[in-house]
C-alpha cells in the first residue's frame, strides 16, 4: 500500500508547475472560496511566488495571476508536476 504524503505549496519552488488534487479536511472552511477562485480538482499552476513574512503565495492558472494566505495555500492538496 503505498503512503501518502502531503505536500505543500509553500515546499515548491519559483517556476514549478503542479495540479491540484483536492482540499485538505482539516482547512475545510477555504473549500468554498478555493473553489470561487477557480482551484478545483485536475487544475494546473505555475508557482510565480513563494510566500514570506509579508507576502503571499501567488499562483498563474489559466493565465490568471492568483494570491492565496498560507491557510487558503495549505488547504489545498497539491501534486507537483514531473
Amino acid at each position: 500500500m503505498k503512503q501518502i504524503v502531503k505536500t505543500y505549496l509553500r515546499e515548491l519552488p519559483i517556476g514549478a508547475i503542479g495540479y491540484i488534487v483536492g482540499y485538505d479536511k482539516i482547512f475545510k472552511g477555504y473549500q468554498g472560496k478555493l473553489l470561487t477562485m477557480g482551484l478545483t480538482p485536475g487544475t494546473q499552476f505555475i508557482v510565480v511566488r513563494q510566500a514570506s513574512k509579508n507576502w503571499p503565495i501567488i499562483l498563474e492558472i489559466r493565465g490568471t495571476l492568483i494570491k492565496l494566505t498560507q491557510p487558503e495555500a495549505d488547504a489545498l492538496c497539491i501534486e507537483e508536476a514531473e
